[in-house]
């Protein structure tokens, strides 16, 4: 395998090749199911670009803060599962392990507890300890989420000093084991009180910068700003603003950092070509692959149906109703709905077919791992197979299209080519 090259330097290098006209936008990808890892590593491989996957609390997280709803992935096991994959398809490029909104408050339920802060704090650092010792490669610090100051603009002055205590906490741990250099996010992508103009922006740097330098600790290589992206029911709701984030990104590249872009799913073509004259650096895509899965799955229902019809399957799956069933019940889909619909209660949505479809596009992946769920897609697949049909290779190529697009529009084949030969270069000279 090829030498790793840090996010750092990937990052720094990409900053450098815009200067040579070589614009790219990398893509954080949520790892929402390891069959999107491995469409992930199939696509990266035949197009030659870098991997960012970028876990929440809630998704990857240890087992003793409540684990994670992806493939009850720990950070351990998440790492060990995607370098497994990585060798499966024979992947030898680069790819970066990434905390999304790591931090205090960050899990759902210690949000909804209100958790004190100091209490909040504790549990974020030992979080980002297991991130450290499982070899992540960027730690996004997210103090944002005060459930004491919902709805309000989150004061400015404490998110850089929990910033600043958390990134010296970081590379405290890090520097105590011996550890590679690490990268490290900030900011919010949050509309209200955001990173949402020049001004605010260049001050939260400035200001951050100075912390830092107080300490000796190294800035962040990707500080998130508002580009106007808005993630709602399976649609881009926000009103990307062009000027803005040239005016971002430019910003961030005289400070040597790279613009963050959040909540980029379900972006149009036109949009996403002008993230290059734009200089977006990076932008994450999560909840759209979920969608795509699920879709992909439920048609596959539909096959196995119309089998059942013909007398090609007797014992047919009951995926269908199983996820559908597990995903109201997890409740999570309540923070996708709008208007009334956010306050129905599990009960009031069984009795709601108009909102079944909703429901399981926003939040089927969210029961990927339930034991039922496992069991019916098994089964699903069984019979398909009986029938010549590879399930799972369809439900992997049609979380393709939706990466597909991305990759394509947003410049990134051959970009691992050229950031290791920019390196290499460097290195010579």
């Amino acid at each position: 395998m090829s030498e790793k090259v840090s996010i750092k330097q990937s990052i720094s290098t990409m900053l450098k090749l815009q200067d040579q006209g070589r614009y790219a936008t990398l893509l954080g990808i949520g790892p929402m199911s390891p069959n999107l890892l491995r469409a992930s590593f199939e696509l990266a491989k035949d197009d030659d670009f870098p991997l960012m996957f970028i876990a929440s609390r809630n998704q990857v997280d240890k087992d003793d803060l409540g684990g994670g709803y992806v493939n009850g992935w720990d950070q351990t096991r998440f790492s060990a599962d995607i370098k497994k994959v990585a060798d499966a398809v024979g992947f030898n490029g680069l790819y970066y392990l990434c905390r999304d909104h790591g931090g205090p408050w960050q899990r759902d339920k210690e949000r909804n507890s209100h958790l004190k802060f100091d209490e909040a704090m504790k549990l974020a650092k030992e979080s980002y300890l297991a991130d450290i010792e499982a070899g992540f490669d960027l730690l996004m610090i997210d103090p944002t989420k005060d459930p004491f100051q919902i709805g309000k603009v989150v004061n400015l002055d404490n998110v850089i000093d929990w910033t600043v205590e958390l990134i010296e906490y970081c590379e405290t741990e890090r520097k105590k084991r011996n550890l590679p250099e690490i990268g490290y996010e900030v900011g919010t992508e949050e509309t209200n009180g955001g990173l949402t103009t020049t001004a605010k922006y260049e001050n939260f740097i400035q200001r951050l910068k100075g912390e830092l330098d107080k300490r000796n600790l190294p800035m962040p290589t990707l500080i998130v700003g508002q580009t106007g992206t808005l993630t709602r029911i399976g649609v881009q709701a926000g009103e990307w603003n062009f000027e803005n984030a040239v005016e971002l990104g430019t910003m961030a590249k005289k400070y040597g950092v790279g613009l963050k872009e959040h909540n980029a799913d379900y972006l149009d073509d036109v949009t996403l070509l002008l993230h290059q004259p734009a200089h977006i650096t990076a932008c994450n895509v999560a909840p759209q692959y979920g969608t795509a899965e699920t879709h992909a799955l439920i048609h596959l229902t539909e096959v196995e149906q119309q089998l059942v019809k013909h007398g090609l399957v007797e014992n047919p799956s009951n995926l269908y109703k199983v996820l559908l069933d597990k995903a109201i019940r997890n409740g999570r889909w309540t923070k996708w709905m709008e208007g009334d619909d956010d306050k129905l209660t599990v009960d009031q949505a069984l009795n709601r077919p108009d909102l079944y479809q909703i429901i399981l596009d926003v939040a089927g992946h969210y029961v990927y791992n339930e034991p039922e769920v496992k069991a019916e897609v098994a089964k699903l697949y069984a019979n398909l197979s009986e029938n010549n049909i590879d399930g799972q290779r369809y439900v992997i190529d049609r979380i393709k299209d939706p990466l597909r697009q991305y990759v394509e529009t947003l410049n990134l084949t051959g970009l691992t080519s050229d950031i290791r030969k920019n390196v290499s270069q460097a290195q010579k000279a």
